[in-house]
């Protein structure tokens, strides 16, 4: 080892002066010319109410610049591939370091995405079968459910001097079911749905919406193709008629003189109806398919999407489809296990394997270290919160040995219970202690208090919003005027009375997931909180068990939760709620034309966009670009059609109005429309003023999202509502008012069940159902039924020590 002698230096070298990332200049979706100095290698909070521009800064500017700078690293060739990515809207853009964004967004719903095959663990377990499994089948590729088995021979011609025909074989072992094809599930389609087998074809058998027997081409197809006699009863065909009525391949057949093709019922059906995107259909053939269509467990593969063989290999008497089904917190110990090799086991074959092993391990640790230990490797990655989606995604970094990096976290602590949200500091602390610089879009207190550093975006939202109101430590952001500052020690009080109810849901033997067969009675009439840690069996108890009740039909449950909601990128608020018809016959009557032409998927679209604003370009594994559409200039529509106004507007101006704004614009004079403000008002009431009409729903968080079905189920006539974590992304001011609102529902005769992490929602409610003690096997049981008072006096469960812990007493 070298002598070192420590010299005083006289100045800090230069290359240590670049300890902050500058913005100048931010003009980002509402941004208004923010500049703001974010210190490196520190943990900084952005907080703000909902639609204050929080993302339009960490998201749209920060870690958006830094990615396109990362793209131009590649060289001239490579980027001539790829359109260069848009700049964002700003002046100065400085100190940025690499970034790795973790955000909400849910993982594809495809039905072969796991939680395993999302991480890399399905792939070293695969790995490790495929060399100590007994008996051996195969490579890894031999335990893929998403991998077929492959057979071919024949005759292949080698270009190699002089031609030559060889006789060729070709196999490939994989690992998928043929039955399900990796799915799991299999459909099967319900005859009585689609027909009446008591009736001939020429009496009307069908029960198909839209197939008529007197004129429906279809129908005649089947009427007169001559496989079938169309005046007796299906009931009465031949073994053979019913095969070629049902499952009949494709044949050409005349009919009235006219050639058109004849194939069995259920390929029809299946090509008609069920190739098509449910959410899509309209709501009398949804109805119908749901009817028509069930879906079960794989028969073959038992629902492990598994074939056979994959099924029999095992190590220790454990096959993969039975590893994957653990519990993540069981199977890391079973994987640990495996380092020490039972007695008679070659200890040889384990050697081999044990950088695999340890590899393994750490990955499975990573879930249970993050709370996500109550999950199974086999769970569909659809399935999965916006919260767990992303701190699965967060495995990966939790051993990176990458340091100044710049880590962006979408609030991470969404559908974690008070006890969890510790731990969720802690890794963001260790985050920052390898110097890395962490930056979080937050509105939990808890979060927002171990901030080196915080920047409060506001005043408002939307066009209110916008400009930063406050940089600083978290003390001085206690004593600074801003909304989050005034808010931040509100603690909600008990209630003094609660409701009495009205009646009891009866839910009996629930065993979905992890329950374990639960009895439990959800009183009408009141506000019920659902609590527990994250994977104690909430969801499960309430959108499992509860909604599915033939109880909860005959009350006319309207489950609300935050899963995606289908559409497009053209697809905005005032498309989804149906706003938008009423505001196109208003312009429409106004100016003496069609409704089509204020429509941007109709006659009114620009003509270079097709209606989108935007002109996308799909960069395959890399993110996509947006460019504004120069012929429109991101207006959506014809110049022609923007020359029509309803009171001084045009149709592209209302749809850029917030809610807020529209609500007053249509309530009086000429543009007076009952029917959209109605909708405005709904969507006012569930905090959503914000919002501009035009907004494309792709943007939405999983909390607006919730909210604006909400919205839509308002208008509908259900008397029990059950929501899913209703303040994911409300600012601590905005609780205030969706408490209001909850309030209302319950006051206007509507029962409403909240499942809940967040103090202020369990305090207010009349009645507490709370599950647990633990997650996942350690859970599954109902620990608490009664008011929030006596919970807090109780404090026998996590929830009860965490509430009393909140409303001080």
């Amino acid at each position: 080892m070298a002598t070192r002698t420590d010299t005083q230096s006289p100045a800090p070298h230069v290359a240590d002066s670049h300890d902050l990332i500058r913005v100048h200049g931010a003009r980002v979706n509402n941004l208004k010319d923010v500049s703001v100095e974010i210190p490196k290698r520190r943990l900084t909070v952005f907080t703000g109410v909902s639609g204050s521009g929080k993302s339009s800064l960490v998201f749209g500017t920060v870690a958006a610049e830094s990615q396109r700078m990362i793209n131009e690293t590649y060289s001239a060739f490579v980027q001539g591939f790829m359109p260069s990515l848009a700049r964002p809207d700003v002046d100065v853009l400085d100190g940025l370091t690499t970034a790795i964004i973790v955000d909400q967004q849910r993982m594809g719903a495809d039905p072969r995405s796991t939680v395993g095959t999302a991480t890399d663990a399905n792939a070293l377990l695969r790995i490790l079968f495929s060399r100590l499994g007994q008996p051996h089948i195969g490579s890894p590729g031999a335990f893929a459910f998403n991998v077929p088995s492959v057979r071919a021979s024949g005759a292949i011609t080698v270009e190699r001097g002089a031609k030559k025909a060889v006789k060729a074989t070709f196999n490939r072992v994989g690992g998928m079911c043929p039955r399900c094809e990796g799915r799991g599930t299999v459909s099967d389609i319900d005859l009585s749905q689609l027909y009446d087998d008591s009736k001939s074809l020429a009496e009307g058998a069908f029960t198909i919406p839209g197939w008529k027997s007197d004129s429906q081409w279809t129908v005649q197809v089947y009427a007169q193709s001559g496989f079938v006699d169309p005046h007796k009863p299906i009931r009465e065909y031949t073994e053979k008629e019913l095969h070629d009525f049902l499952h009949g391949e494709p044949v050409k057949v005349k009919v009235n003189g006219v050639n058109l093709t004849y194939e069995g019922l259920i390929p029809k059906i299946q090509k008609s109806f069920l190739s098509k995107d449910k959410e899509a259909m309209q709501p009398h053939i949804r109805a119908f398919v749901e009817r028509a269509v069930t879906f079960r467990t794989c028969p073959e593969c038992d629902g492990t999407r598994l074939s056979e063989a994959a099924r029999s290999s095992k190590i220790e008497g454990v096959g993969i489809a039975d590893a994957c089904a653990m519990q993540i917190s069981d199977l890391a110990g079973w994987v640990r296990g495996l380092a020490e090799p039972a007695a008679g086991s070659p200890k040889s074959d384990y050697a081999t394997v044990a950088p695999l092993l340890t590899s393994l391990a750490g990955t499975l640790d990573s879930f249970v270290e993050i709370g996500l230990g109550y999950l199974s490797l086999d769970r569909p990655a659809g399935t999965l919160s916006g919260g767990e989606a992303q701190r699965v995604k967060m495995i990966r970094h939790l051993g990176s040995s990458l340091t100044d990096v710049t880590y962006v976290f979408d609030e991470p602590t969404i559908g974690l219970h008070p006890h969890d949200i510790q731990r969720m500091n802690d890794l963001l602390l260790r985050l920052r202690d390898k110097g890395n610089t962490v930056l979080v879009v937050e509105h939990k207190p808890e979060v927002i208090a171990i901030a080196d550093h915080v920047v409060d975006l506001g005043p408002g939202a939307g066009t209110e919003g916008g400009t930063v109101c406050f940089e600083g430590t978290v003390e001085a952001l206690r004593a600074g005027g801003t909304v989050t500052g005034r808010h931040f020690d509100d603690r909600a009080a008990l209630k003094k009375t609660v409701r009495t109810p009205a009646g009891h849901l009866p839910v009996r033997g629930a065993t979905k997931h992890n329950l374990r067969d639960v009895d439990v009675d959800i009183p009408l009439g009141v506000l019920v909180a659902v609590t527990g840690v994250a994977g104690s069996g909430k969801s499960s108890l309430v959108h499992g068990s509860l909604a599915t009740s033939s109880a909860a039909a005959e009350e006319g449950v309207v489950a609300i939760d935050q899963g995606a909601i289908r559409g497009s990128r053209r697809s905005n608020p005032a498309t989804y709620t149906g706003m938008l018809d009423p505001i196109r016959k208003a312009f429409a009557k106004a100016n003496g034309v069609k409704p089509a032409l204020f429509s941007a998927n109709s006659e009114g679209a620009c003509p270079d966009c097709n209606g989108a604003g935007v002109i996308y370009t799909d960069l395959a594994m890399m993110a996509g670009v947006a460019t504004t559409c120069e012929e429109c200039e991101g207006k959506r529509f014809q110049a022609a059609v923007l020359e029509h106004r309803l009171s001084g507007r045009d149709i592209s101006e209302v749809l850029a109005m917030s809610v807020a704004e529209a609500e007053e614009f249509f309530a009086a004079g000429e543009a007076r429309t009952p029917a959209a403000h109605k909708i405005l008002g709904r969507l006012a009431d569930v905090g959503l003023g914000y919002l501009t009409l035009g907004q494309p729903l792709t943007t939405l968080s999983g909390g607006e999202r919730q909210r604006l079905k909400l919205a839509v189920h308002m208008g509908e006539k259900g008397g029990v509502y059950i929501l899913d974590e209703p303040t994911t992304g409300l600012h601590l001011a905005d609780v205030e008012q969706l408490l209001a609102l909850l309030d209302r529902l319950v006051d206007s005769g509507k029962s409403v069940i909240v499942v809940e992490h967040h103090q202020a929602v369990m305090a207010h409610a009349d009645w507490i159902i709370d599950l647990g003690p633990g997650a996942g096997h350690d859970g599954g049981r109902v620990v608490f039924e009664g008011t929030p008072a006596d919970l807090v006096a109780a404090r026998s469960t996590l929830t009860g020590e965490h509430l009393a812990a909140y409303v001080g007493d």
